[in-house]
């Protein structure tokens, strides 16, 4: 890295220093001393101080680059107090959240629904407070009505066990989203709730009651990077809990082709071998201590014909 910065500054630039510090040394310093002291017409050095008033020059330059760093990125990290006061100022809440709970929907072209949600709570993502939804109610491909059967199924298990409600209720997505989850609540007598949603396109944040004004923010906005990464966490969620029922229902179709192998069957196999493919390996005896030998049989027969196409068992 060093290299290349010193050849990206002093090659093509005006002005070649005699002497560059730097904190470490590296493979080609001599061969760029020697191309540095041409440019210039007098030797140039290129030194890695070990003590004295030039290593602690170079312990300042370092403290002051790190905290140019962190001032143009904001990493310094806020406390969960100050980042839950900068949640409430931006988004225009009546109080700080200690907890949002957040939501997205995943599918393939509206077959294999489900939806995720996860929690932020104190400064930090609480996972064993994290829920997997299968979509029950929502016929092909409709993001808006499967955010309000979550929502529903969600909040009215709250009111049920009297729990108590999170500081701020975010979707994935704009404002379709947003009025969707706004419906699910008010259905579930929740009115006036703090709820907000997320545009992956624009990253635009939509709060219930201000839809006309988005918040927009800097992108190096703290609260920003926590509303995307509590976003893309329930995303990922999603994805990954999608995915495995994809998975599940590819395997389970694929030993239900075989004729004479019922759900049950099916289910008892994968359970004992692991996966299809540790199905299809297996011996004929293995199959039968598991199955039965006419179970066995038929899935023997089947496996070593597939290719030849469908196959008949009597």
């Amino acid at each position: 890295m060093f290299s290349s910065l010193l050849k990206q500054l002093y090659l093509d630039g005006q002005y070649v220093p005699a002497r560059v510090h730097v904190p470490l040394d590296f493979e080609d310093r001599e061969v760029l001393e020697e191309v540095l002291t041409q440019r210039r017409g007098r030797v140039v050095e290129i030194h890695t101080p070990q003590r004295g008033q030039k290593k602690a020059l170079l312990d300042l330059v370092e403290t002051n680059a790190r905290h140019s760093f962190d001032q143009r990125f904001r990493v310094l990290r806020p406390t969960s107090k100050q980042i839950q006061e900068a949640l409430q100022e931006t988004l225009g809440l009546e109080e700080p959240p200690r907890r949002i709970e957040c939501f997205d929907i995943s599918h393939t072209q509206g077959t294999d629904k489900v939806a995720s949600m996860v929690v932020w709570e104190d400064g930090r993502m609480k996972k064993a407070d994290y829920r997997k939804f299968i979509i029950r109610t929502v016929e092909g491909n409709d993001d808006f009505a499967s955010i309000r059967e979550v929502i529903t199924r969600r909040y009215t298990r709250l009111k049920v066990e009297q729990r108590p409600m999170p500081g701020l209720v975010l979707v994935d997505g704009g404002l379709g989203q947003l009025h969707a989850a706004a419906e699910a609540l008010e259905a579930c007598g929740i009115l006036n709730h703090p709820l907000a949603s997320i545009a992956k396109r624009e990253e635009w944040i939509y709060v219930l009651g201000q839809e006309s004004d988005p918040v927009v923010l800097d992108r190096f906005s703290p609260v920003l990077h926590l509303v995307q990464s509590v976003r893309d966490e329930a995303h990922r969620f999603a994805v990954t809990f999608h995915r495995a029922r994809r998975a599940k229902a590819r395997v389970g179709s694929e030993l239900g082709e075989v004729p004479g192998i019922g759900q049950a069957t099916a289910g008892k196999l994968l359970r004992h071998f692991g996966s299809a493919a540790e199905v299809r390996r297996a011996t004929e005896h293995e199959l039968a201590q598991v199955a039965g030998r006419a179970a066995a049989r038929r899935l023997k027969v089947f496996f070593g014909a597939h290719a030849a196409g469908p196959v008949e068992i009597s």
